[in-house]
């Protein structure tokens, strides 16, 4: 098996029209992803409902999320984490348009 490296920081997405998710490292049961996010927000109605448990780190930028039945939105800054149960609806309510929001997706079983 070879050795990967890369920087979660660069090479970043040149259109920044759509939001870019991009596998960094998948096996059995774990899924590890870069996502940029340039202003995308999830659509009116729309709620995330996965199957894995996803643990979430803010690398740049800035984003708000709800997670179905608490109170209040999420605010993220860089450094920010949050871990999502299986099937805990959630949603992305904004992300920062003036600039790229980077996070690093964790899915496990």
């Amino acid at each position: 098996m070879q050795a990967a490296h890369g920087n979660l920081l660069t090479e970043l997405p040149a259109d920044g029209s759509t939001e870019v998710f991009e596998l960094l490292h998948q096996r059995a049961g774990l899924k590890i992803e870069r996502i940029v996010s340039n202003g995308q927000a999830s659509p009116p109605g729309f709620w995330y409902d996965n199957p894995q448990e996803e643990w979430v780190l803010l690398l740049s930028g800035s984003a708000g999320l709800t997670l179905e039945g608490q109170a209040g939105e999420h605010v993220m800054q860089p450094g920010a984490w949050l871990h999502i149960p299986p099937h805990c609806r959630h949603r992305i309510e904004w992300t920062d348009a003036a600039q790229p929001t980077i996070w690093l997706a964790i899915h496990h079983a």
